[in-house]
């Protein structure tokens, strides 16, 4: 599940998106991970995470909300499928042999939520899905699967948190983002960047058999240095793939550099006003 800001499959068996995945992980990391940094903190105030807090991130990608609830004293779990990222996350938290004051408790996973059990580890007290859904045909579904391995790893009553974007008329990147579905055409049918819906994740909170308790909205707008980083950066979460893989990266970049323009100020710098959804549910 990682990374609107998640990342998308290749739209058919043998066609690979013309990108080098090592340098993508690298965007997200250092461009565009951080755009989510009042989520994460939105969300850890709530939730009170703090020492007492058993922490599993699902799709955690290189680890920037893992390391904010470590920051705060949780014992972290994170999980996800992407090795360069995860090869990023553990550059991030997991300690230097040589310092014997680090903590030893955190677990980075390549694979799924099940291959985090452990018998000597307790269940967790809040699980977390921050990579936002409702922007693609079918990321509610890979979010489900995720949940129904997940959640027999909690103890009754844990928080679930899942995310999405906001209204489309609050969220300035959505004109942006409409550049994937335009130069994509041809493979619609594999699934498409759209805007997101209000229910979408009280939706997925059903179906997983999650008893919604809260929500909120946070504005996470989206800041570049300037043109080439907004479009490495909005790259980075994988939406513009499909249509990578239907033209090339010269064309994808330079109609991404002109649905830019609008934001761009003065000084170069670009600025797109944001808002995302949060909704936290409890385990049965």
């Amino acid at each position: 599940m990682t990374p609107t800001l998640v990342r998308q499959h290749p739209p058919h068996a043998g066609d690979v998106p013309r990108v080098d995945p090592r340098a993508r992980a690298r965007d997200w990391s250092e461009i565009q991970e951080r755009m989510l940094v009042p989520l994460f903190e939105a969300v850890y105030e709530r939730l009170d995470v703090g020492p007492a807090t058993r922490l599993l991130g699902l799709g955690c990608g290189s680890g920037l909300a893992l390391l904010m609830a470590a920051s705060r004293g949780a014992t972290i779990t994170g999980v996800d499928t992407s090795a360069d990222r995860l090869a990023l996350a553990r550059e991030r938290l997991l300690p230097d042999e040589r310092d014997t004051h680090a903590r030893t408790d955190t677990r980075i996973v390549d694979g799924s939520p099940a291959d985090t059990a452990r018998a000597d580890t307790p269940p967790y007290t809040v699980l977390t899905a921050f990579e936002p859904i409702g922007c693609l045909a079918g990321d509610a579904e890979g979010l489900g699967e995720l949940l129904a391995e997940a959640t027999p790893l909690a103890e009754r009553g844990a928080a679930v948190v899942l995310a999405g974007w906001g209204p489309p008329e609050r969220c300035a990147t959505t004109s942006v983002l409409r550049v994937a579905t335009k130069l994509a055409e041809p493979l619609r049918a594999a699934g498409a960047w759209r805007p997101a819906h209000r229910d979408d994740l009280e939706q997925v909170a059903q179906r997983a058999g999650l008893r919604p308790d809260g929500s909120g909205r946070v504005a996470c707008p989206f800041g570049y240095a300037d043109v080439d980083s907004a479009v490495r950066g909005l790259k980075s979460t994988g939406l513009f793939d499909p249509a990578i893989t239907a033209t090339d990266q010269v064309q994808v970049d330079k109609e991404l550099a002109e649905a830019l323009h609008p934001y761009q100020r003065r000084d170069g710098t670009v600025w797109m006003p944001n808002v995302f959804r949060y909704l936290i549910a409890r385990t049965a």
